[in-house]
């Protein structure tokens, strides 16, 4: 009786250069393949081969980084194993297919493409999806109020699009929900409050990595050696253990990569740069857990919450660049792990925080663009 192997192929040998040749090569074996993945090294365009979407096995589906071109083929919604996907850093345009909603998907990695359109109903229902990375393309429309059908969502990026609408209350029903990114959209409205029920846990390492194994039917000890030692010898670069699940969060005023263990403890919520507007809820002070909070550049008003004295895991809170009224709450040298805090660009009044603990080393920029600010500012040396 024949062996019938499941592969890892790996598109590295530089003498092909487009998806047309690589479907030439790969199209005998569609019923074998569960990784489909370029190295980095490796530069292909063109537009993405409809024939992946017979790959019945397909598992993880890694082609970022290259030249694609065009939509994203319907054909692709056949792929029911799928787990992992990442086509980021492409030229890929048009809707998301409507159909896309494999059901074991884990990680959709598609940012910097120019997708467009609203989400309609791709990822309806998805509950094994735990992580959707949609920054930076051209999507439309409101976030669609199934949201809270993606019950193991934990980090949702929606950055640098062209959201509108209210934040929904849906969100609120995510509780695995530990990264936030809505920054550089349009959305209006109040800030809803529930966002203060979240838990923001930390998440499991088994959800942040995605298994590379070589898992074979009717497999021995002996040939699942031979085979990954065949693997190595085509492409050096294979990662003989995992693939690592890597996240691009701001914070701190500055753009960060978080994987690995680093990324099982990151919390953080960006709603920066849209058109939010009323006050802050207090109940985002229950957010104990939060790393990372960037209310900035939005319309708010009303006072700074005393709650936010509760935050004691928070490293980054911008409030700057709205119309925040009122004093700073002194409580808020309470928060020993605040390494970044900017109120710049407010209607804010009164004295600043006591100069002790960490507010013993934000010097003029936290404060600036408050004319009626007064007390002790340190200055930059």
């Amino acid at each position: 009786m024949w062996r019938k192997y499941i592969l890892t192929i790996l598109l590295s040998t530089p003498t092909f250069y487009n998806a047309l040749e690589y479907s030439v090569l790969l199209k005998p074996c569609l019923y074998m393949i569960v990784d489909l993945l370029v190295p980095y090294l490796i530069k292909l365009h063109g537009k993405l081969p409809r024939w992946i979407g017979n790959a019945s096995f397909l598992e993880r589906l890694v082609l970022s980084n290259n030249g694609f071109e065009g939509f994203i083929p319907m054909e692709f919604c056949k792929l029911n194993s799928l787990d992992f996907l990442d086509l980021s850093q492409n030229h890929l345009s048009g809707s998301i297919p409507s159909c896309f909603n494999p059901p074991n998907i884990e990680h959709v990695h598609l940012h910097g493409n120019r997708l467009r359109g609203p989400l309609s109903l791709a990822f309806y229902n998805s509950f094994s999806l735990v992580t959707l990375d949609l920054r930076g393309n051209n999507l439309t429309g409101n976030i669609p109020k199934w949201i809270d059908t993606l019950s193991s969502l934990s980090v949702l990026l929606l950055k640098d699009n062209h959201f509108h609408g209210e934040v929904p209350v849906q969100l609120c029903k995510l509780h695995s929900l530990s990264i936030i990114d809505l920054s550089q959209n349009m959305f209006s409205g109040p800030i809803p409050s529930c966002l203060g029920n979240l838990s923001l846990p930390l998440k499991e390492k088994e959800s942040l990595t995605t298994k590379l194994y070589l898992p074979f039917i009717e497999r021995d000890e002996s040939t699942s050696i031979a085979m990954r030692k065949l693997v190595r010898d085509i492409n050096p670069y294979y990662p003989t253990s995992y693939l690592e699940e890597v996240i691009e969060f701001t914070t701190k005023s500055g753009f960060y990569s978080y994987k690995g263990d680093i990324l099982s403890y990151m919390t953080g919520i960006d709603l920066s740069c849209n058109n939010l507007t009323g006050h802050i809820p207090p109940e985002l002070g229950n957010l104990s857990e939060i790393h990372s909070l960037n209310l900035s550049h939005n319309k708010l008003t009303g006072v700074i919450p005393s709650s936010f004295s509760k935050l004691h895991q928070i490293e980054s809170l911008d409030l700057s660049y709205n119309n925040l009224s009122g004093e700073i709450p002194n409580q808020l040298v309470e928060l020993n792990s605040l390494e970044v805090f900017s109120v710049a660009y407010n209607n804010l009044s009164g004295s600043i925080p006591e100069p002790k603990a960490q507010f013993g080393t934000f010097i003029e920029n936290s404060y600036e663009g408050n004319p009626f600010l007064c007390g002790v500012i340190l200055h930059k040396i």
